[in-house]
């Protein structure tokens, strides 16, 4: 997956919950939740010669994107901000490493570790805004990232693996969006000048490949390259529906739909993969989805308060 961090979208969030906005956001979760199929369908293509094409078809669609949604200037201020590049170089390598291990995962049939990593992501991210951005834990956040921590530590204990996929993933996501938040970036664009940063180092990869006879590209069959070059629409795409549906969205509500990827993720790795799904397994998800229930009726209780407060009043 490569959904966006909680930033701005580049316009105001309005706090409405209709169908339209509905509709942008399960879109959008939805082929991230999916996604899988489509890469087992090129599970024969190493997973970071499928990054690099996902980086070179992504930026095309993403560049024309800017320019149809009139923010070509943004973009250009951004790729002459020689400090801003160096910051998005950062955010770049964080995407395409959360890009490589996801891929990875699905190709050797460990999708479900990799749905338990976004899962625990929200749960990683309350966690950096304590260590980073002086926020401070309530007590129902404490009690969910303490039942978080137990249940992987259950799937430590008991199977004796360390859940690297999981926990890289959420910490790789975790800090990318850390980053982004403090960027204040569009989201947007920031995806397209990371995916230009990328460019120049996927070309390369896979111009190597080519003159050594070893890419998949041009070399295999039709599909495989329609497929490779579809790499491109499954990141713009998704990107396009998030972005809508944020706008219509209160965030809350965003909130709460983006464990509709992971749930996709999880049903594809045990009802249709197969992958082995132990007891340990089992209490390992039970504490993480006690936690998220813990954390989003946090979340949901906050902003409530927020739009029943007074105006002018001040929180104790």
């Amino acid at each position: 997956m490569a959904n966006p961090p909680p930033e701005a979208t580049g316009s105001p969030v309005r706090a409405d919950t209709g169908l339209a906005g509905i509709l942008y956001a399960l879109a959008a979760f939805g082929i991230w939740g999916l996604a899988p199929i489509y890469f087992r369908l090129i599970g024969h293509v190493p997973a970071l010669e499928v990054v690099a094409h996902r980086v070179v078809w992504a930026v095309i669609l993403l560049c024309l994107a800017s320019l149809l949604k009139r923010r070509g200037r943004l973009l250009l201020a951004e790729l002459r901000d020689a400090r801003r590049l160096l910051f998005l170089s950062v955010t770049a390598l964080l995407v395409s490493g959360n890009w490589l291990i996801y891929i990875w995962s699905i190709q050797n049939d460990r999708l479900l570790e990799a749905s338990l990593g976004y899962y625990i992501n929200p749960l990683i991210n309350v966690l950096l805004g304590m260590l980073f951005l002086q926020e401070r834990l309530n007590l129902r956040q404490g009690v969910a990232v303490a039942l978080a921590s137990i249940g992987v530590l259950n799937l430590i204990v008991a199977l004796g693996v360390f859940p690297w996929i999981a926990l890289s993933l959420a910490l790789l996501f975790g800090f990318y969006g850390l980053l982004r938040k403090k960027a204040a970036i569009d989201a947007m664009v920031g995806l397209t000048v990371e995916t230009i940063l990328l460019t120049p180092l996927a070309l390369a990869f896979l111009v190597v490949l080519a003159l050594h006879g070893n890419g998949a590209f041009g070399r295999s069959d039709l599909a495989t390259d329609l497929l490779l070059a579809g790499t491109g629409l499954m990141t713009a795409i998704p990107l396009f529906c998030f972005l809508q549906g944020a706008r219509r969205l209160r965030l809350s509500t965003l909130g709460l739909m983006q464990y509709v990827a992971p749930s996709l993720n999880f049903l594809l790795a045990v009802v249709f993969y197969y992958e082995p799904f132990t007891w340990a397994h089992f209490v390992t998800f039970l504490f993480i989805w006690v936690a998220l229930a813990i954390y989003s009726f946090d979340a949901f209780s906050e902003r409530r308060a927020q739009r029943v407060r007074p105006a002018g009043s001040v929180a104790e």
